[in-house]
């Protein structure tokens, strides 16, 4: 008797991280449009709602714009993407990174997008195996590489993406009982850790201003830290900070020495909290567990 597509699932890792692979791709290319369109969606609906408060007559209807109408379009010459023209990274290849209408140069984001979340899917895939964990792991990922997208383009970290990350976060740990690693933690540590990620990053915002006068960081940052927490659990957030800070200051100092960034340009935190996060998904436990023996107060 054959044995179901489940359980091969279950009885192959190879296979199972290669399928969550797969699936990875064609998240990612569906990642490249809320990078893109989220944020003018919010920002319609900001002009929207400060037309109305101001009571000024609304703008004219035009084509609905959200992340699933209209069809996805060349950018320089708005001909419609067919699907032949949409597979995950092939598409890009095979096109040489080029419009199949006006061969205008299609950026090689798109694609590394797509790559990096398949990557990323088949990793959570073999660390966790078949199971629920996997699938939150996916989840989780998902949601960093679209804040990261959209914070490096935008500088932005939008509630709509961090509240929601938040609260699953939690969910997840009151509805299962926490294994050896996370996701999800413990509830108890879900809840620490949200409120204490939201609440360091709070802290140091605001005796940054004390200090200097200037905003160091924005709200968005507090969010996405607190929804780490709640995934993580408050033990993986001094190791999420110091990874970040580390990484962060290192690109900085690089990109100021290499005449690319002015002492004054913001830097996004997001991206750095996000990959900070995901490795700490991965290999967090065993990091900090190494770290203590090192430090001899394991």
């Amino acid at each position: 008797m054959a044995a179901s597509p489940v359980a091969l699932l279950a009885a192959s890792p190879a296979l199972f991280a290669s399928v969550a692979g797969l699936f990875g791709l064609a998240i990612g290319s569906f990642l490249n449009v809320v990078i893109h369109r989220l944020p003018l969606v919010l920002e319609r609906q900001w002009r929207a709602q400060a037309a109305e408060l101001e009571g000024r007559p609304p703008e004219a209807p035009g084509e609905p714009y959200n992340l699933l109408r209209p069809r996805s379009r060349c950018p320089a010459c708005q001909a419609p993407i067919r699907s032949v023209h949409n597979v995950p990274v092939l598409s890009w290849l095979l096109l040489r990174g080029r419009c199949a209408a006006c061969r205008a140069p299609i950026s090689a984001r798109y694609p590394l997008v797509e790559l990096a979340t398949g990557i990323a899917f088949a990793a959570v895939a073999w660390h966790f195996g078949f199971g629920l964990a996997a699938l939150l792991g996916c989840i989780f990922t998902a949601y960093l590489v679209a804040l990261t997208g959209i914070d490096i383009d935008r500088q932005l970290l939008p509630d709509i993406l961090t509240v929601p990350l938040l609260w699953i976060g939690l969910a997840a740990s009151a509805w299962l009982a926490a294994g050896e690693a996370p996701p999800p933690a413990a509830l108890r540590d879900a809840v620490i850790g949200a409120v204490a990620g939201y609440g360091f990053l709070w802290l140091v915002f605001h005796l940054f201003k004390l200090i200097t006068g200037k905003e160091g960081m924005g709200y968005g940052d507090f969010k996405l830290l607190a929804a780490i927490g709640a995934w993580l659990g408050w033990q993986m957030l001094p190791l999420v900070l110091l990874l970040a800070a580390f990484v962060g200051a290192a690109v900085g100092i690089a990109l100021m020495a290499a005449r690319r960034l002015g002492r004054g340009v913001p830097i996004p935190f997001g991206p750095y909290l996000a990959g900070a996060a995901w490795i700490a998904l991965l290999w967090g436990p065993g990091l900090v567990e190494r770290y203590l023996r090192f430090a001899g107060l394991g």
